[in-house]
């Protein structure tokens, strides 16, 4: 796991990590209310929930530093890495149409 944000692509890579561990993610979210779907029990112990927290966090200041939306980027990251690309347009085409 990514330890550090500090770019646009640690922010990438972050999401696509979190997406690789079967997480619906969304920046609001709090890692220690996600639930494994397969045990009903929580997605992450206590250690592993900060650890996400403290890297969400980062991923917020360093898009805000960039003067890029989060949720754009983890939007389009998550309908790419699914395939829902092909019947939701991501943020940057839906702005282009």
């Amino acid at each position: 796991m990514i330890t550090e944000l500090r770019t646009l692509d640690d922010v990438k890579e972050f999401i696509l990590q979190l997406i690789a561990e079967g997480l619906n993610y969304h920046p609001d979210d709090d890692f220690e209310n996600y639930v494994n779907t397969k045990t009903g029990g929580p997605s992450y112990t206590w250690v592993e929930s900060k650890i996400r927290n403290r890297l969400n966090d980062q991923s917020f200041e360093t898009c805000e530093a960039a003067g890029t939306n989060i949720y754009d980027i983890s939007m389009e990251i998550f309908l790419k890495e699914t395939g829902l690309d092909k019947y939701i347009p991501p943020p940057s085409q839906a702005l282009i149409e």
